[in-house]
């Protein structure tokens, strides 16, 4: 009685060993070939609102752009299913009654009547291609179920999309949907779908754009079906027959072309998500292409902006060059990211730091008179010197030499600390090497840096890494600058009596208010300008990519003019908003002569802003009062000044420097009389400085024709005579500042000049003949 619960039991165990057995040997053969699921795709890039701007082909090149799960809207997974694989979410990778039916079809009407293979099965011969064999259909099964054991059902249908061939080396519906009918898939009819959906089958013989005709006739039979079946209502049905076909293959989308290659390089994602807004972007590629060409004539071949939305940090702008395709001056090199000479670009960020470590306020003023450092000398833009002005003034007229001395003032350190926190490459590599001219363009920056730089000055000193993608997150604001520092930075800027003001614009009430700088490298290869409001950032470059240098080119002249015809046109007529003076910055009295606050005896005073408890309090000291005879020809020390019968009057503190610029122009000052001549006591201070020999220089001097070397000096403004010594021996008198010249022997040579105080001044050189 017990034999047939046995027999039972046997038999239901056979079925559940094969498929235990079956599907440990599914485990290792999968194991053992592993399943070839590794697709490369097309590099595409999008603008702000998710359009597809660029397109790159594969390394096999293919048009094989990613679908996202996006893409895949209701219609199209409705349509594909119905037409490709009705029972796509029930069965298991294979379909067996789909397999039996093309079986039975096969034997008894000796031809393929109707096909078995699924959307899985499909994907699994587009994953490995060969031919048409019952070898090879078995291969795609079993890949069919290797891909439902590691992909969910969303997953295998995105992969058909992906992977679904369309004519030539097109491949996916999304590639399909932007080179033939020049949209996104998620834009696609019901009529576009149903002619997408039959591609694949006859990729060759249904080529879009050469037989529309023949694809219309299998797009109705196939909406016809539909219609049949019940797939989708009669009023889309007709709708979709009615549509008519005019499809062709277009250029594949390629705007922000240096931008596009940029992102590529630094990223291996299918999909790059740009912040670039392309109705600005076009606007500013318009501007800037007209402008080039007006410049061609002068020699000028190119130009590079970038504009940055200063709420968000992203760049919504970015041109490479006027024109990508021209090959006359290289327009597919980026000129946004070539390092060259900043010029005068840094000056600002220079004299935001000195306001933030007490040294300078807007009106502080400092000497615009020659000077050397260690054999260094600046000069100005026009060759000119311009004697006392004030840090505004300079910044202004962007003077070189009291940015240089004020870089000398506050050490080169900090500088080049806030230009490697802002992410200056070519600075942080060779920061070991650079000098006080790196102020004046002596350094390298390219536009992308200089544009992220004064967006700091619209963020009250903040300085946020501007961001590319919608994917990266802008950093947290690093500080370079106070909020008061970078205001007075921005009242500065924003002025419009300025030399590097365009000429020949036409100023308009709808035109913004905007804070700028120019600058322009050594030999005029590159002309700078770049502007700020509350809302953008504009960077321009304009130059050659050659690096030729024109006599025309400057920021002012050339790059100006384009920056606010961008302003004008990407912020016309806006409110017009301005930045407001931050608690940090205060307004004080300060003597016009210094800059510093006003002593008693100061008599012209104005308004300054500073910074509480950071900007000096140091007294104006621009005057001495001096004991002087009674007919103002002699002098007197508190050593040697009588009890009687002198006079105080209070005299001007010019020093040496100033003494020989007012000298040299003939403008008369008043001058201390010279000091007391029975006065014994001896003058430690105010020693005549040497400014020609340098102390160390090394000389080289023809044999044949020998060339006198100049002797010249500055001294206090109590000096009326200086004597000059050659080895120890005297040489000569003169007054201070007059030229006297040598003629120095070979070797080592002393050089001493003593002036009428007996303060004495040592420097030595070499000769060599």
């Amino acid at each position: 009685m017990r034999r047939p619960e046995k027999n039972i039991r046997r038999w239901l165990l056979y079925p559940l060993t094969t498929v235990v057995a079956l599907f440990l040997l599914f485990l290792l053969l999968n194991w053992i070939f592993p399943l070839p699921d590794s697709v490369e795709y097309s590099t595409v890039v999008t603008d702000d609102k998710d359009e597809i701007v660029h397109a790159f082909l594969t390394s096999t090149d293919k048009w094989r752009m990613k679908v996202e799960s996006g893409d895949i809207t209701p219609l199209i997974r409705k349509t594909i299913l119905a037409k490709e694989d009705k029972y796509f979410y029930y069965h298991p990778g294979v379909n067996p009654v789909a397999i039996l039916r093309a079986l039975a079809n096969n034997i008894f009407k000796g031809r393929r009547t109707s096909g078995a293979s699924t959307i899985t099965m499909q994907v699994a011969k587009m994953l490995r291609p060969g031919r048409r064999t019952y070898v090879n259909k078995a291969v795609e099964m079993f890949r069919a179920f290797q891909l439902e054991w590691k992909y969910s059902k969303e997953e295998i249908l995105q992969l058909y999309l992906n992977l679904a061939p369309y004519g030539g080396n097109i491949e996916g519906i999304k590639s399909a949907s932007v080179l033939y009918f020049d949209k996104a898939p998620d834009h696609l009819s019901l009529a576009e779908i149903t002619t997408l959906s039959i591609i694949p089958n006859k990729p060759s013989s249904l080529t879009i754009g050469r037989h529309n005709d023949k694809i219309i006739q299998e797009r109705n039979k196939w909406l016809n079906r539909f219609a049949a079946e019940g797939v989708f209502t009669e009023k889309e049905i007709q709708d979709a027959l009615a549509e008519p076909l005019d499809a062709y293959r277009h250029k594949a989308p390629a705007e922000l072309p240096h931008l596009s290659l940029k992102l590529k390089k630094q990223s291996s994602s299918p999909i790059i998500s740009t912040s670039v807004n392309m109705n600005t972007q076009w606007k500013a590629e318009k501007l800037v292409s007209d402008y080039v060409r007006s410049l061609q004539l002068k020699g000028i071949q190119n130009a590079a902006v970038i504009i940055i939305d200063n709420q968000t940090h992203q760049v919504v702008s970015y041109i490479g060059s006027a024109d990508f395709h021209n090959l006359n001056d290289g327009g597919q090199v980026n000129g946004a990211a070539a390092v060259r000479q900043p010029g005068s670009t840094l000056k600002p960020l220079l004299y935001g730091i000195c306001i933030d470590e007490g040294l300078l306020t807007p009106k502080a003023v400092i000497t615009d008179v020659p000077v050397s450092y260690d054999g260094y000398t600046p000069e100005n833009y026009d060759k000119q010197f311009n004697g006392y002005v004030t840090m505004e003034y300079a910044l202004e007229h962007s003077l070189n030499v009291p940015a240089v001395k004020a870089l000398q003032q506050l050490s080169i350190e900090p500088m080049i600390k806030s230009l490697t926190d802002c992410h200056f490459e070519s600075i942080r590599k060779t920061q070991n090497s650079l000098g006080l001219s790196m102020v004046l363009g002596g350094c390298g920056a390219n536009l992308e840096e200089l544009t992220g730089l004064f967006s700091a000055f619209a963020c009250e000193g903040l300085y946020y890494r501007p961001v590319y993608t919608k994917t990266e997150k802008s950093t947290t604001g690093k500080r370079i600058l106070s909020s008061g520092a970078t205001y007075m930075i921005n009242e500065i800027l924003s002025k419009i009596n300025r030399p590097d003001f365009p000429i020949n614009w036409e100023t308009t009430a709808k035109l913004p208010k905007i804070a700028w700088k120019t600058g322009t490298s050594y030999g005029r290869r590159d002309g700078w300008a770049i502007g700020y409001n509350k809302r953008f950032t504009v960077g321009v470059w304009t130059g050659n990519f050659s690096g030729v240098g024109v006599p025309g080119l400057s920021g002012a002249n050339i790059a100006t003019p384009l920056l606010f015809r961008i302003f004008n046109t990407i912020d016309y007529n806006s409110e017009n908003t301005w930045f407001q003076q931050p608690e940090d910055c205060d307004i004080r009295m300060v003597c016009a002569e210094t800059g510093l606050p006003p002593a008693p005896h100061c008599r012209n005073i104005v308004t300054d802003y500073f910074i509480p408890l950071i900007s000096t309090t140091k007294t104006c000291e621009h005057q001495r009062e001096i004991a002087v005879s009674p007919d103002e020809t002699i002098s007197y020390c508190k050593t040697c000044q009588p009890s009687t019968g002198y006079k105080l009057k209070w005299y001007p503190v010019v020093t040496p420097d100033m003494q020989e610029y007012f000298e040299e122009r003939k403008i008369r000052y008043d001058k201390i009389p010279p000091h007391n001549p029975g006065c014994e006591r001896i003058f430690r201070e105010g020693a005549p400085v040497i400014t020609s020999p340098r102390n160390g220089d090394i000389y080289y001097i023809s044999r044949k024709n020998p060339e006198h070397l100049l002797l010249r000096c500055q001294t206090s403004n109590d000096v009326s005579r200086v004597f000059w010594y050659i080895n120890n021996r005297y040489y000569k008198s003169a007054q201070p500042g007059e030229p006297v010249f040598f003629a120095p022997t070979e070797g080592t040579v002393k050089i001493s000049c003593t002036d009428d105080k007996g303060r004495n001044r040592n420097i030595s050189i070499t000769v060599v003949h």
